[in-house]
């Protein structure tokens, strides 16, 4: 028997509500539709279906490396067993199997993955899960390969690539220390308001190079040539004047006055939530440097990963081997002896930082956990406490940018304010900065034509949200002074 629905109200065109209230959003509801592996349209089924398999493949190829180079036997038959893990998350990844718990493996995150998996990721794979979340999940499945070992809980297979990329990136390493090794000046009888000038255009040209630093992500260049790696990190002034056009989202202006109302209070703490090792970690220390010397900041904490993540993401090792390398190491061949003695003083100069308190390094579990940023206040109260004591918050990268955003498909010309939730809501909340170059699908704070310069750009430019030709530099003032509150 045919069911008739004669009777019935006529269908109507329903509109989902977004964003959605607070009360209604979940790592599985974000406040806009989540990008999911198998939206075709998005980077999400390029990076689920083909890029992860593609990073995991190299990543045994590396251990594999390190296997034939391996004498102990205890020490290979431990490895041999950590490469087995590998290759059965690769197959977990391409045959898109449920999410499983973590094992407990002695790590910080372990329950706080778990409660999320258990709370909103049951039944879930690797494919419908949002993006971010199976994202991270393999990386943290990636981490758990080697934590249950014997012999090599804190081997990093992304290492070589990383020192690499950086030993290939001379002319950019040494077109900037050859400008910064001696500590900066202002030239004799300068008058104060030129001197504030200066310092202006410096801090805008250093903001730009930290910006666009971060294009070289190894997780999106792992063929890369020297050539290409040398033209993504071109510095001079020139290439900077071509590129300001394409921040579409600039807050560059208002970041200034904020440091410079910093340094009235005799400079102020200013943080950086890392994102790649290499070169975007020496843009961003030479940013520091000078935020330091300009008596911009007092002090600069860079908060890194407690394990290798994303590729290319820093790890304290990254951060001791850059500074290391600098100072006592032979990575350029090719390289002048002024060339090396310019890299040595800027080594020793951040090296001194260090020693004084000045620079401080800092990793928490919560940053290698699945969780965006608008859980920050909830899931680790003690970081969003200790954040909402800084003057300023730098976020660097796209994965920060995603984690900000919760990673959805909100409108481009969404306030930057409202995309990031409770990091501007919150009582407390620091000021966030976020700069970012452009190379996954969510886009916001372009102001009120966003949605249709968005329009313009994905006639004209398809790809162009993963390119990393354009950027953003977002600043939200948050609201800092204010008591912090936990429900």
């Amino acid at each position: 028997m045919s069911l008739k629905l004669s009777h019935l109200p006529s269908k109507k065109d329903i509109k989902v509500v977004y964003p959605r209230t607070p009360s209604s959003i979940d790592p599985n509801n974000p406040p806009w539709p989540a990008f999911r592996g198998y939206h075709t349209y998005s980077f999400a089924y390029a990076t689920m279906g083909h890029r992860l398999p593609t990073i995991l493949g190299k990543a045994i190829d590396d251990v594999i490396l390190t296997l034939n180079q391996e004498s102990e036997e205890e020490h290979v038959k431990d490895l041999v067993e950590c490469i087995e893990r590998m290759d059965q998350l690769k197959h977990d990844l391409e045959s898109h199997a449920k999410l499983r718990p973590i094992v407990d493996d002695g790590e910080a995150d372990v329950a706080l993955w778990n409660k999320e998996i258990a709370k909103y990721f049951q039944g879930k794979d690797f494919m419908n899960a949002p993006w971010l979340f199976a994202e991270a999940y393999k990386y943290r499945r990636l981490r758990e390969c080697f934590s249950v070992s014997k012999y090599w809980k804190h081997y990093d297979v992304f290492f070589r690539q990383k020192c690499d990329t950086f030993s290939r990136s001379s002319d950019a390493v040494f077109e900037l220390s050859t400008r910064f090794a001696e500590p900066f000046k202002h030239k004799e009888g300068m008058p104060d308001v030129d001197k504030v000038e200066a310092e202006r255009l410096m801090f805008m040209e250093l903001t730009q190079i930290c910006l666009w630093g971060n294009s070289t992500d190894l997780s999106l260049l792992i063929n890369m040539t020297e050539e290409q790696i040398k033209a993504l990190q071109s510095t001079g002034g020139e290439n900077l004047a071509a590129t300001e056009k394409n921040i579409l989202g600039n807050d560059m202006s208002r970041l200034w006055k904020v440091v410079n109302d910093l340094r009235a209070n005799t400079g102020g703490r200013i943080d950086f939530v890392l994102d790649n090792a290499g070169f975007e970690l020496y843009c961003d220390c030479v940013y520091a440097d000078f935020l330091i010397q300009s008596g911009l900041a007092k002090q600069v904490r860079f908060h890194g990963k407690r394990y290798p993540w994303f590729v290319s993401d820093v790890t304290k090792k990254d951060w001791n081997w850059l500074l290391n390398s600098m100072v006592y190491g032979h990575l350029f061949p090719k390289a002048t002896d002024a060339e090396m003695e310019s890299l040595r003083r800027l080594g020793h100069r951040w090296k001194e930082y260090e020693r004084e308190g000045k620079w401080v390094y800092e990793q928490h579990p919560f940053w290698c956990t699945g969780y965006t940023y608008w859980d920050l206040h909830s899931e680790a109260p003690d970081l969003f406490l200790h954040l909402s004591r800084s003057d300023l918050v730098i976020f660097k990268g796209d994965l920060n940018h995603r984690k900000l955003t919760y990673d959805c498909a909100a409108p481009p010309s969404t306030e930057f304010d409202i995309a990031i939730g409770p990091m501007a809501s919150s009582a407390g909340a620091p000021r966030v900065c976020s700069m970012r170059t452009i190379k996954s699908d969510v886009v916001v704070g372009l102001g009120p034509e966003g949605d249709a310069l968005a329009e313009k750009l994905d006639k004209e430019e398809p790809g162009w949200k993963i390119s990393g030709k354009y950027a953003v530099v977002l600043l939200s003032d948050g609201r800092p002074g204010e008591k912090v509150r936990f429900a």
